[in-house]
């Protein structure tokens, strides 16, 4: 069976790393919100394919705190030994919690891996619900910090909801992490790698959807309204395509769109795209952006 793009390149660069040490729109089929953005590219930076080549999130708390990325080199060797060996784009609270999404190749649970602010690290298992696919892509977190938002992969139209992990009150690493409601979309999405908000009520997500039959592009930079706030409550969520993420390498073949990060304090959009092939170690990129 077809491994899930996000599986095959962590075999990818898996071998291509092994190899290396060896050798030494039509917008949318429903009209723009008349509210979109323009994302301009403003510059880029190499990502070091083992350590930054899953996700990345700016982190507020403590003051100076340095960005976090995820890859496959980030995993701690004991969550990979109890099956847990994929890490997602991770998300950070305003208030200094920082949440890395984790799935295994099978099972019926997700893992959300929780950072306090003040250093100590829990855990906090997902039992699917029906009809959930078990693929954990990111996770971001609500302004008030209550809510944190996931996504599974392939074509979708929602997006779930659960009360923050560590955060919110309702939570307990020895306790189910429950789902508390779903933003149902308005337009189909496909391959969401990770969503990061800009407001309560705004998402901005990274789509490594390699086909372009449902916005005219490929890798879409994807803008999501919702209708109001997250909580127990289902909301709508409206979907535009904002524009394609930048494609470009010393090799040809397929890109990845993976993690998505929006620095409120610069107004700053990065996210990271993985280049094709051998370039996956010399050319992949996380790319900054500004609204304009």
């Amino acid at each position: 069976m077809r491994l899930p793009s996000r599986h095959r390149c962590h075999a990818v660069l898996a071998g291509l790393v092994t190899l290396a040490t060896a050798a030494a729109l039509s917008v949318a089929a429903t009209a723009p919100a008349a509210a979109a953005d323009t994302w301009t590219e403003v510059g880029s930076d190499r990502a070091d394919p083992l350590t930054e080549s899953q996700g990345l999130a700016s982190v507020e708390v403590p003051a100076g705190s340095p960005n976090r990325y995820t890859g496959i080199g980030t995993i701690p060797f004991g969550l990979t030994l109890r099956g847990w060996n994929h890490v997602g784009d991770p998300d950070a609270s305003y208030n200094g919690y920082y949440i890395e999404p984790y799935q295994a190749d099978s099972g019926n649970a997700k893992m959300y891996r929780v950072q306090a602010p003040g250093g100590a690290w829990s855990e906090y298992v997902h039992t699917l619900s029906p009809g959930e696919a078990l693929n954990n892509s990111f996770d971001t977190i609500s302004p008030n910090g209550s809510w944190m938002v996931s996504g599974e992969w392939g074509t979708m139209n929602r997006l779930l909801v659960f009360p923050t992990p560590g955060v919110n009150p309702s939570t307990s690493p020895s306790a189910n992490l429950p789902q508390a409601s779903s933003i149902n979309l308005d337009h189909a999405v496909r391959d969401v790698q990770g969503c990061d908000f800009v407001t309560s009520t705004q998402l901005l997500c990274a789509s490594d959807d390699p086909e372009g039959s449902l916005f005219g592009i490929t890798k879409p930079l994807l803008q999501i309204d919702l209708s109001a706030e997250n909580g127990t409550s289902d909301v709508t969520g409206h979907v535009t395509a904002l524009r394609q993420l930048p494609l470009r390498s010393s090799c040809s073949g397929g890109f990845e769109a993976e993690g998505i990060d929006y620095d409120r304090r610069t107004g700053t959009l990065r996210v990271i795209v993985v280049s094709p092939g051998f370039c996956v170690l010399t050319d992949s990129k996380t790319y900054r952006f500004t609204r304009s």
